[in-house]
């Protein structure tokens, strides 16, 4: 294939007329670009911040092997790509003057183009995330069950949803929304939550679950306020919103933990979700690198 395989537009529908049967093929590897596309598709551009979203497909003999997407926050998100696609992508990036903030993938995918865009653009690569997407298998509610129950969270909830939403970006590195506006507008704004509650009421855990797309719906976030934590609450509101989701007809139920948080990452096995792949998210600068410098780093 060669980079003129690449077909770029800025009109959703049109790459959802190519593309949508691909993505919707593999609902758990593309479960990111999935839910952002329809939130883009019912949204518009709003939803993630001012400006256009380019969409590209890797498409030969009426066949589409690859997609990609570059938001308005001019970070890249692809599908899995061979190196020899990340390298056509990356010559017909460079090519049309364009020089994203980086890029998120499955690990392979974004070392590769990550290695393209270097040796193509001349970008200098920082790891900044790293995700393990899971798939559920057999849902298993871990014992012993906690006391309590769970609760769909509703209107009147708002305000402690969105607080439990900042405490848990501040838990994992990322800004806090400063008010509802914000907040709608973040990766939160448009899911689904789940509280499990104490038997007087109080809720002590956050579940949050995405809208079925293609038969898939994503967990996230999970959050319990860490005075609170050890005492099976998350496994319990794990399950809870893993069972709403399989009786609303999911196909498959997947989430992404923290590779380096086993305490996670064993409660989620326990529940029943299997490892699937790591995905790596590059953010890239442009600044001339010292010799010997630039190549991404590479994870065990």
């Amino acid at each position: 294939m060669h980079s003129d395989d690449w077909h770029l537009t800025e009109d959703i529908d049109d790459f959802l007329a190519r593309a949508g049967d691909f993505l919707r093929s593999r609902p758990t590897l593309h479960t990111t670009p999935l839910t952002v596309v329809e939130k883009l598709r019912i949204r518009g551009a709003e939803a993630f911040g001012a400006g256009p979203t380019l969409f590209g497909r890797l498409e030969s003999r009426g066949e589409v092997h690859a997609v990609f997407y570059r938001l308005a926050t001019q970070r890249l998100t692809l599908t899995p790509l061979s190196p020899e696609h990340a390298d056509t992508l990356a010559v017909r990036l460079s090519a049309l003057g364009l020089r994203p903030a980086g890029v998120t993938a499955d690990h392979d995918t974004a070392t590769a183009f990550t290695e393209a865009w270097r040796r193509h653009a001349g970008a200098v690569a920082v790891p900044h995330w790293w995700g393990r997407l899971h798939r559920l298998g057999t849902l298993t509610p871990p014992g012993p069950r906690p006391e309590g129950r769970g609760r769909a969270a509703g209107e009147r909830d708002r305000e402690r949803v969105i607080g439990m939403c900042n405490e848990f970006a501040v838990d994992v590195g990322e800004a806090p929304s400063p008010d509802a506006a914000a907040w709608r507008a973040s990766r939160f704004g448009d899911k689904l939550f789940t509280f499990w509650e104490t038997p007087d009421g109080a809720p002590v855990s956050l579940a949050g679950a995405t809208s079925m797309v293609a038969g898939m719906v994503r967990v996230d976030p999970v959050y319990t306020p860490a005075h609170l934590r050890g005492r099976g609450y998350a496994g319990a509101v794990t399950v809870e919103v893993s069972r709403a989701a399989l009786d609303a007809g999911a196909t498959d139920v997947v989430l992404f933990t923290n590779p380096d948080n086993r305490t996670s990452n064993a409660l989620y096995q326990r529940v029943g979700y299997v490892p699937v792949a790591d995905f790596t998210g590059y953010a890239f600068s442009y600044d001339v690198p010292e010799a010997g410098q630039g190549s991404p780093p590479q994870r065990s």
